[in-house]
């Protein structure tokens, strides 16, 4: 049950909301006790233990920093997620007043800053951007897809088929990313190669207002080249929609497409490819797994989802939850990691079972999940029908996670395999490869 407060605040509560410390109306933790920072490298390296540790001592709804000094709940319960996602008039997304007590150089500020999109908004303004949104993500023609994913991992794959070693984060799960998004969105590649910088700092809260003026511009340039030059692409749909989005808008929506596009995308290939090059059930030299490409996405989607921190929103006013009254106006994150590897939700084989949060929930979830699975499972498939022996170039205990409270992120995979001939063309056939049963 949600409730909100029913009386006014005290001024030591207004100054414990102004702060970001959830109300004491009998809360089940020590507000002004530490809270888990998820910006380090110790989290980073094995959140799987915070998340944990989290639960032991807070139950639902554990304390956290975001940046040094910007505090945030976080929600590590899956039916409490669940409740928060499918909420928004409790919970709305909507983080202007929250935005006015926080520095212009907060790293997260401008991941989580207000912009006229489906993302950072409610009501009737959310329906009005979701709507466009969505229409501009249905004419994707998913036949088209499969053969741009080829088009354009083939020559990814040439470039260090012959060398018998690759790290397939900058050499592939990137650029296939990165290209494959401009090309559904109609992006130049010269003008493209400006923006993925720009959201990586924003996912790592490095240089994150550079990043943010970065990506503002060049999409910027690309809403006015679509204006003058339509295309059947996602810019353009987006101008054309009934909706009428003004050039801020436009930018704002695209911004959320290159957003989930570029690094959501490129960590669900990696991390997918790690779990399949260590597990047995997925083959150890990829000949002879079990499971498919799909079972492989849908279990990292459960234990390691691309964004593993995401779904915020912003209470109007305090709200009780769980035994806990949130602050008004203060982030509520969902770990849609920690909800998912909930004890009471997991056990037995959850093979072909999709009913994890990694999309998101109720009116925010993410409209593109068809698009993304077909996207990233084409990725693997054409990256083993060509190197079917892969395998790591070193323990997978010795790899590093990007720092950052938002993804789950692998610096570099690096791997290694027998030099391989160069594909032929941009299309190099079809194989017996078992991991594409599931390809349609």
């Amino acid at each position: 049950m949600f409730l909100t407060d029913p009386s006014p605040l005290s001024p030591a509560e207004t100054s414990a909301q102004a702060a970001g410390c959830p109300v004491h109306h009998g809360s089940p933790f020590d507000t002004d006790g530490p809270r888990t920072p998820l910006y380090t490298a110790e989290f980073a390296a094995d959140p799987h233990h915070f998340y944990r540790e989290m639960r032991r001592r807070h139950g639902a709804l554990a304390p956290v920093d975001i940046a040094p000094g910007v505090p945030a709940t976080l929600v590590v319960d899956y039916e409490t997620a669940v409740r928060v996602l499918n909420d928004p008039d409790h919970f709305p997304a909507d983080p202007r007043i929250w935005e006015r007590g926080i520095p212009e150089d907060c790293p997260v500020r401008p991941m989580m800053a207000y912009l006229p999109n489906a993302l950072r908004s409610s009501g009737v303004a959310h329906q009005r951007y979701r709507e466009a949104y969505v229409a501009a993500l249905e004419g994707i023609d998913l036949h088209t897809l499969h053969a741009t994913v080829e088009h354009v991992a083939v020559p990814l794959i040439n470039e260090f088929c012959t060398t018998g070693s690759a790290d397939l984060v900058m050499q592939y799960a990137f650029p296939l990313a990165f290209e494959a998004l401009n090309q559904l969105l109609g992006c130049p590649t010269e003008l493209g190669r400006r923006l993925p910088a720009g959201m990586a700092a924003l996912f790592d809260t490095v240089n994150a207002a550079w990043g943010m003026q970065t990506l503002t511009e060049g999409l910027l340039e690309l809403v006015h080249l679509r204006r003058a030059e339509p295309g059947d692409d996602l810019t353009t749909r987006l101008i054309q929609h009934p909706a009428k989005l003004t050039d801020e808008e436009l930018v704002a929506q695209i911004m959320v497409l290159y957003g989930a596009g570029i690094e959501p995308m490129q960590n669900l290939i990696t991390n997918t490819l790690l779990l399949m090059l260590t597990d047995e059930r997925f083959g150890g030299n990829m000949l002879g797994g079990a499971l498919s490409t799909r079972d492989a996405l849908d279990e990292v989607l459960f234990d390691d989802p691309p964004l593993s921190n995401f779904c915020t929103s912003y209470p109007r006013q305090a709200v009780l939850l769980d035994g806990a009254w949130l602050p008004a106006h203060q982030p509520v994150l969902i770990s849609l990691s920690a909800a998912n590897t909930d004890p009471a939700i997991r056990g037995g084989d959850r093979t072909g079972n999709r009913s994890h949060l990694a999309w998101g929930a109720g009116p925010h979830a993410c409209p593109a999940r068809s698009v993304a699975y077909l996207l990233c499972q084409d990725a693997i498939d054409q990256l083993l029908d060509a190197l079917p022996e892969l395998r790591l170039a070193r323990p997978a205990g010795e790899l590093t996670w990007r720092p950052g409270p938002f993804h789950r992120a692998l610096a570099a995979l690096p791997v290694q395999f027998p030099p391989t001939p160069r594909l032929p063309g941009g299309h190099h056939g079809g194989s017996a490869h078992p991991l594409r049963a599931d390809a349609g």
